[in-house]
């Protein structure tokens, strides 16, 4: 031992005391640093810039729905029908991304109420595999929409995705008129179906049940297109303008119906569903 460990541990300043590494989050937009507590108990909007955070199901649920809801079982589907391969197994990653996250995949539907209206809520995590649109969240959303119409009541779907899950190939871009077939049958039955668009919904979903419903909601700031703007910019050779498919853009171009801050957005389900829901909703 040398003599400067000696007087080191000679000093009476007992153990450094040891720092929680999630005290503190880096916002996305602002880069401030904020603390965690405070960005938790604002529904994980920063309190600096008023940036919305991304959120997980769970999360999502709680905020929506009032108590006592029930989450469905999430369905078991075929998993990796083409034995696909890239850097990694398709398997490996569905096993890291369910280590990570407390669902088998990124669509999860919770049956209840919005201050007291019935209402069936079906949610997409961007933290599983980015949201990604495969055989499982197809038919998590069909499930959802077929729990509604038994209990003749509004469908509500917030997306959040980079669109179709490449690992599952044709198999995935089937999902699409699949969910749209159930968004018809919604219709024909007279039951509101809802949309809330998050940051980001792109691709597959973009072009299939995000964009079908009878209202379209969006938080502030979230992302939504199809293309990417690279892709679409290379296209017409033309720069897009400011904010260009970011939801404020939307909604002024009439692709979105109103832009509500988190905090208003159960309060706005409600009023919604007090409008649209049918008299003999339970």
């Amino acid at each position: 031992m040398n003599w400067i460990t000696r007087v080191r541990n000679s000093l009476p300043f007992g153990n450094k005391r040891e720092t929680p590494d999630n005290l503190w989050v880096k916002c996305r937009s602002c880069q401030e640093m904020v603390f965690a507590k405070e960005i938790e108990e604002n529904q994980q909007v920063c309190p600096r810039c008023d940036h919305h955070e991304r959120i997980g199901a769970d999360e999502r649920l709680r905020q929506l729905l009032d108590l006592g809801y029930d989450v469905l079982e999430q369905p078991e589907v075929v998993e990796d029908p083409l034995k696909f391969r890239d850097t990694k197994k398709y398997t490996d990653r569905l096993k890291e991304a369910r280590a990570k996250n407390p669902h088998r995949d990124a669509f999860s539907v919770g049956s209840g109420t919005i201050e007291g209206h019935p209402a069936v809520v079906g949610v997409q995590d961007f933290g599983f595999m980015g949201g990604s649109m495969g055989m499982a969240v197809g038919t998590a959303f069909c499930q959802g929409a077929e729990r509604a119409l038994n209990r003749k009541c509004a469908y509500i779907v917030v997306t959040a995705a980079g669109g179709a899950r490449m690992q599952e190939g044709i198999l995935s871009l089937m999902q699409m008129p699949k969910a749209t077939v159930m968004t018809r049958r919604l219709k024909e039955a007279g039951l509101p179906y809802i949309v809330v668009l998050t940051d980001p919904t792109t691709g597959g979903v973009t072009a299939s049940y995000a964009m079908l419903g009878d209202v379209h909601i969006a938080e502030p700031g979230a992302l939504i297109g199809f293309a990417g703007q690279r892709v679409i910019q290379d296209t017409i050779r033309e720069k897009l303008p400011e904010g260009f498919q970011r939801a404020e853009y939307l909604h002024k171009h009439g692709m979105v119906d109103m832009v509500v801050h988190r905090h208003d957005l159960r309060e706005t389900l409600a009023s919604l569903l007090g409008y649209l829901q049918p008299a003999a909703a339970a």
